[in-house]
């Protein structure tokens, strides 16, 4: 499949998303969301991990503001609405993992297309930045949802409103993302997660997702319920079964995935 905005490719289980507007610093424009919903739809239906990335030096600036005329029209709550939710669901609701593979600046909206995967795995010169104050505006693109969840209202609170940057090390430190990884063994590292993820047992990575997401809106009683109610489905699997097996045999599992 062809795309203009992005690199898309599905190797070894792995699809990998890679935003490709390096000039632009991999900005945001109507066509490249469009291509990460379509890309992601798709990968969520052959893949058994997701990764999106960026090309060059960026990971991604957030909202491509370089056509002033354009900018200064811009009809924000549409453009979110109809643009940015779909993108942001497609990546939320893929049934397989997602990784965000920041490899260098994420900023506003960008910052948060990043935090919006499962695992965020960051090179130690990239960073995070809640831009939108610099510009009038609040933090958008899911970030009002996930900054308090992954690193506190009071951390949440100081990103948005000071806009300063984030350190991967810092992010790291404050649990916004998974791990900080020095430059020179980043591709590779990040490479042998989703190997990994792609090797492994998606119908119970796909209930993992579900459990913890859902222990935000129950209390005790609901969420025992929710656990007990996953690992029933998971243990009539064929995962399950193989995974006693190799345990017993003192083997590698070899999971379907599917």
């Amino acid at each position: 499949m062809q795309y203009d905005t992005i690199a898309f490719d599905i190797t070894d289980n792995i699809a990998t998303v890679k935003l490709n507007r390096p000039d632009v610093m991999n900005a945001l424009n109507t066509q490249m969301r469009a291509e990460i919903t379509d890309a992601v739809l798709e990968a969520g239906k052959t893949a058994r991990v997701v990764v999106l990335t960026g090309e060059g030096k960026s990971f991604c600036s957030g909202q491509d503001l370089g056509d002033r005329a354009n900018a200064a029209n811009l009809d924000l709550e549409r453009t979110l609405r109809d643009e940015y939710v779909p993108m942001l669901r497609a990546i939320f609701d893929c049934p397989v993992p997602t990784i965000s593979a920041v490899n260098g600046a994420a900023a506003g909206a960008g910052a948060n297309l990043a935090l919006a995967a499962d695992v965020v795995i960051a090179s130690e010169s990239a960073f995070f930045l809640q831009a939108f104050t610099r510009i009038g505006l609040i933090p958008d693109a899911g970030g009002t949802y996930y900054l308090p969840r992954q690193m506190g209202m009071a951390k949440a609170m100081g990103a948005a409103l000071f806009a300063d940057k984030i350190t991967a090390k810092q992010a790291d430190d404050w649990g916004m993302i998974w791990e900080a990884v020095p430059d020179a063994s980043f591709a590779d590292h990040w490479r042998a997660r989703a190997a990994h993820l792609a090797k492994g047992p998606t119908a119970a990575y796909q209930r993992v997702k579900q459990s913890i997401r859902g222990s935000f809106d129950n209390d005790l009683e609901a969420q025992l319920a929710l656990e007990a109610k996953l690992q029933g489905q998971c243990g009539k699997t064929r995962d399950f079964k193989e995974g006693v097996i190799a345990f017993l045999e003192k083997r590698p599992a070899q999971y379907e995935g599917r």
